[in-house]
């Protein structure tokens, strides 16, 4: 039984600046990852940045400069902190985490997903 509760997302002006989070809690031996997606309107879903281990870090090309992931120091929540907005970061945005819930069991995870809007 793993939960994750995003917070963060709302309304912001282009150039603008916002954090997301993503917390983590539950039955949670080890959190190999956390990866954040988003979806905008009449588009499929994208990959966003992914933090590894706690440590590395990915991004995609469309974000990449502009946003930030990392960990809290205990480890369960991953910010990503986002600069730079433009109308077209607009999107519901996911957190995703790849969990060892036992020693025998892995398992990946969804969020309910925080709402972006990015608008003058």
């Amino acid at each position: 039984q793993v939960q994750l509760e995003e917070s963060g997302g709302g309304l912001v002006q282009p150039g603008g600046s916002l954090r997301l989070s993503c917390a983590a809690s539950g039955s949670i031996l080890e959190l190999y990852a956390i990866s954040w997606y988003r979806q905008a309107p009449g588009k499929q879903r994208e990959w966003v940045a992914r933090i590894l281990n706690g440590r590395s870090t990915t991004y995609a090309d469309s974000v990449k400069g502009r946003f930030t992931i990392s960990r809290d120091n205990a480890g369960n929540t991953v910010y990503l902190e986002m600069s730079s907005l433009e109308p077209e970061d607009t999107a519901v945005y996911f957190c995703t985490a790849l969990v060892r819930e036992t020693t025998a069991t892995t398992s990946t995870y969804w969020g309910q997903g925080t709402q972006v809007t990015v608008s003058s």
